[in-house]
């Protein structure tokens, strides 16, 4: 349930990372968290609105090592991996998007999920996506936008899924670089162990790959499904490095601080 409380074991479980990461995110201040009867304890609604605008602005190297870590995470659910395949197909595409604003291309995407038929409240769904952007944007660079909840409700959808959509013109959103948006993916995760997850690998496909700049001119839903499918296959780790329980997925300063030891 969206405002249940997390252990430290538990959020470390949710965000696919080890309890020190948590314990050493704890020291610095850098996540919400609250003391009850002697222990640390945190809340789910303010985890997922925490953990999803970091992992929006996580740099190159550090986005790298966490998708890695996520899959580990997640590796039961997708057993190959690639995610595109299974959350995704061209009937939930839409290239010809006539939003014009903010508010018209969330209710569009909405409406996009909502002709998947797996969508239980479409008007709950637009106003949890409009509060997460009140946050801050979801928009990244190359004119994209990761639209999601503010937090995870296991029972807004049936199943899991992804739609995209492509606005006719582009819409300032409120990317870093400044550039206005005309790609929205929005991410409905019935399974909270995927939703980081699924953000982690878009995002991986929007700096690692150029797909994001073939779907500005691919002609319909058809050719941007299979381009998304190769550019996920460019970003998935050869077997051996995903079969790597520990070693590979650790940051160069936590093998130095572990050699000193």
């Amino acid at each position: 349930m969206p405002h249940r409380t997390l252990t430290i074991d538990e959020l470390a479980g949710y965000l696919h990372v080890a309890r020190r990461h948590v314990e050493r995110l704890i020291k610095e201040g850098d996540i919400p968290c609250t003391m009850r009867g002697g222990r640390m304890l945190f809340q789910r609604e303010e985890i997922d609105a925490w953990a999803s605008q970091r992992l929006l602005r996580l740099p190159g190297q550090s986005l790298d090592w966490y998708h890695r870590k996520t899959m580990q995470g997640t590796r039961q659910l997708f057993p190959r991996a690639a995610l595109i395949p299974v959350l995704l197909q061209p009937g939930y595409i839409d290239l010809a998007l006539s939003a014009k604003t903010r508010a018209s291309v969330i209710r569009d995407m909405v409406g996009l999920a909502e002709r998947t038929g797996r969508v239980f409240d479409p008007r709950e769904l637009r106003d949890t996506v409009e509060a997460r952007e009140a946050l801050c944007s979801t928009a990244l660079e190359g004119g994209l936008a990761l639209l999601h909840a503010r937090q995870h409700q296991p029972f807004r959808f049936e199943g899991s899924f992804i739609v995209l959509g492509r606005t006719i013109q582009t819409i300032p959103f409120g990317a870093p670089d400044g550039r206005a948006s005309q790609l929205f993916f929005l991410v409905c995760c019935q399974d909270e162990r995927i939703h980081l997850h699924t953000l982690a690998r878009l995002c991986m496909l929007a700096v690692k790959t150029k797909v994001m700049a073939e779907l500005l001119t691919v002609p319909d839903a058809t050719a941007a499904y299979g381009a998304l499918v190769a550019a996920e296959l460019a970003v998935l780790p050869a077997p051996e490095a995903a079969k790597d329980p520990s070693t590979k997925l650790r940051t160069g300063k936590e093998r130095g601080a572990k050699r000193r030891t």
